[in-house]
Formats: structure tokens, sequence, C-alpha cells
């Protein structure tokens, strides 16, 4: 079978990832032979092999999908520096997205993104929500900087020093304290919460100054508009 005629068959699934088998039954053909006419797609840059055995179509994947795709079949969200943005919590843009997950902690390298998911225990795997149009799960405001703070003492040190965070104003204190006293190793959790206090403060001072940095910007420019139209 000639490549632009698996490809059409393979697109005509209408799916955003393939898997060899499901991509062996489309074609007719057995698993190895699937598995060689997929390589030469992705060679050819008409698909992406995002692991050993899955397949993606660049164009209908959203690169936040590939968190849960790479973690299948355990549980993922996106979480992390990746939901903080997400938030409007931090302002720079993450090169890496980042998310939570049942699943071992593990970086995975794809022509659409790279994607670090992390490890928590099952106890901890809790406060997300589903965003945008393809429902990806996200953490919420909330639990995003606490999974921040719940991985800080990894050996990856890739979250000891959070960035400068900015409180949205529907973010919910008292949650985000409950959220951390879920923590079942003591010494974690008491980590945890008291860097959630020093968090909370900092974002506090931080959103009062933009708060007055916008005031002092909208008085200065009445000022201005008064001032021109007395002349």
């Amino acid at each position: 079978m000639r490549a632009i005629e698996a490809y059409r068959r393979l697109r005509a699934a209408d799916a955003d990832v393939l898997d060899t088998s499901d991509a062996a039954a489309l074609l007719g053909v057995k698993s190895s032979h699937a598995s060689r006419t997929l390589e030469r797609l992705a060679d050819a840059g008409q698909i992406i092999r995002l692991k050993r055995g899955l397949w993606g179509f660049v164009d209908r994947l959203d690169p936040l999908q590939l968190p849960g795709f790479l973690a299948a079949p355990m549980p993922c969200y996106v979480s992390l520096q990746t939901a903080l943005y997400h938030h409007g919590m931090i302002s720079q843009i993450p090169e890496t997205i980042y998310a939570v997950s049942l699943a071992r902690t593990r970086r995975w390298a794809t022509r659409l993104a790279t994607v670090s998911i992390h490890h928590v225990c099952p106890s901890f795997f809790f406060g997300y929500e589903r965003a945008g149009t393809n429902g990806i799960l996200m953490a919420s405001p909330e639990k995003a900087p606490l999974d921040c703070l719940y991985l800080s003492p990894a050996r990856s040190r890739l979250f000891v020093r959070l960035p400068e965070l900015e409180l949205p104003p529907r973010f919910n204190r008292q949650q985000a304290r409950a959220f951390a006293e879920r923590i079942p190793s003591q010494r974690l959790r008491v980590l945890v919460l008291r860097r959630l206090e020093a968090l909370l403060g900092e974002g506090k001072r931080i959103r009062r100054r933009k708060e007055s940095t916008k005031l002092a910007t909208k008085l200065a420019t009445k000022l201005r508009a008064f001032a021109a139209s007395r002349f």
C-alpha cells in the first residue's frame, strides 16, 4: 500500500492519536507492516511518534493533551509551571509542559513539545478541573502551586524555587490550606504549609503593588488629559 493511501485511511478515522494496532486494523495489515508504514509517515512529517506504539496527527493535537496520552494508562493532569501560567499566576511561558501523575516521573521529548511528568502519591492526586475545548485536566489555581511545593524536595530540584506568583482574584486561600493538610507525610506537610503561608503573603503583596501601579497610571492619565484640556 502506498504511503499516501495509508495516510488517507488513517486520517479518515478522525482520531487525534492512534496506536499501532489501531493502524493495523484500519489498513488491514499486520502490526509489523503497520509499524513500518507509520515510521515512513513520521519520517515524512505527516504524523509524529509520541512514544513506542503511539502516533499522533500534529494538526489535531493540542500540546496540553500530550501528558494524558504519554502517562496512560495512569491518570494525569497538567500542573506546576504550566498550570500557573494557564491561570495567569506567572508571566513567563514555560518551555516544557509539566504534569502530575500516578505514573513514574519521566521526561518525554516529542516533535510537538517536551513533557515533564512528575509522580505524586495517590492521596495527593486531586485538585484538578477540565479546561479548554478539549477538556484537558488542569490543576486548579490552588493546587498548581501546592504541587510545586509538594515536589520541591525531589532530587531533580526543579521546584525548589517558585517564580514570583500573582494570585488571581478567585484564589481560595482556605482551600489551598485544606489541600496542604491532606499531605500524608507529616514532615512534608509542615514544610509545605510553612512555604504556602510565605507564598500567600508574597502573592498578596504583589497583587497590592500591581493594583497600586494601575491606580497610579490611571490617575496620571487623567491628570495629563485635564492639563491638555486647559490649553
